[in-house]
């Protein structure tokens, strides 16, 4: 007896929800109806697929298996049926997009009006993650990463390259003076980010990863606390050149500046498939020459 799809999709929700009650509230169906459907298909498979105890649900080992093959399968399937309801020459469907926060607010955000009047019938999904997001897991179509690519499994499509800005509030450099020389940064308030070491590296020859005296896990943070006086940060163009146009920051050390650094490349990652293959090249082509990086 075969395992029915909406099953399938039913468990997949316990485990990226991280429990019943909180899938079926994300589904909109009756926590009993998700017991009956996990049930179900550990009774067709005669295999445990979740642990539950009274705080969390936790895969076991042939679990994971399973659920790492139904999520390929259920995407092969939701591709085969977009394939055959896509209608007109301009493409169809949902498009789920990620990207670090500072470049959906940045970047994407000032583009969705007039990509969802040149493409009305793509849907678009956009979810903002800090770190690298799996895709499949994720049911992520398409991801915008900012550095050095390090999965080989998925093609990519460069978008640019963004420089990066050493920068500090005009507020900030008149109580605690300008830097002229990057080993002056030692006597400065320093904004980092917490969770990478790569971000804290700053492009200055001769210098190795910074000591910040304040950290932040998101680079819209990072930019509001410099904006606010508290420091000097190193950000992206992408996020700070209207900044620094309007006063608002002041770039530092540029002379003694790198370029052609790991963080100044910006990818579009995505896996080929043959429906959803259109919607991201629609989204990549019409985003790319209008982005400011």
């Amino acid at each position: 007896m075969l395992t029915r799809s909406d099953d399938l999709q039913i468990l997949l929700a316990v485990i990226d929800s991280g429990g019943f009650s909180a899938a079926a509230e994300a589904l909109d169906i009756q926590v009993a109806k998700v017991s009956r459907a996990v049930s179900k298909i550990e009774k067709q498979l005669a295999v445990t697929i979740l642990n539950r105890t009274t705080r969390r649900v936790e895969l076991t080992d042939e679990g994971r298996q399973f659920v790492d093959s139904v999520r390929i399968g259920l995407l092969q399937i939701q591709h085969a049926e977009e394939d055959l309801v896509a209608r007109g020459e301009l493409p169809a469907g949902k498009l789920r997009v990620d990207a670090a926060s500072p470049f959906v607010l940045h970047q994407l955000v000032p583009l969705i009006h007039s990509f969802n009047k040149a493409f009305p019938d793509i849907q678009l999904e956009i979810t903002s993650n800090e770190g690298v997001v799996d895709l499949l897991e994720k049911r992520t179509d398409m991801a915008i990463r900012i550095g050095k690519l390090s999965d080989s499994t998925l093609y990519a499509r460069p978008l640019g390259k963004s420089l990066l800005y050493i920068v500090a509030s005009p507020e900030y450099l008149a109580k605690r003076g300008l830097p002229k020389q990057h080993s002056e940064l030692t006597g400065h308030q320093l904004i980092g980010f917490t969770g990478a070491k790569v971000l804290n590296r700053w492009p200055l020859a001769g210098s190795d990863y910074i000591t910040p005296s304040l950290t932040a896990s998101n680079g819209e943070t990072v930019r509001q606390l410099a904006l606010s006086g508290n420091g000097i940060a190193c950000l992206s163009g992408f996020m700070v050149k209207n900044d620094i146009a309007a006063g608002r920051l002041i770039p530092l050390l540029e002379h003694g500046k790198l370029i052609n650094t790991e963080r100044e490349q910006i990818n579009a990652v995505f896996y080929k498939s043959s429906s959803v293959a259109r919607r991201i090249s629609a989204f990549i082509d019409f985003i790319q020459p209008k982005l400011s990086l």
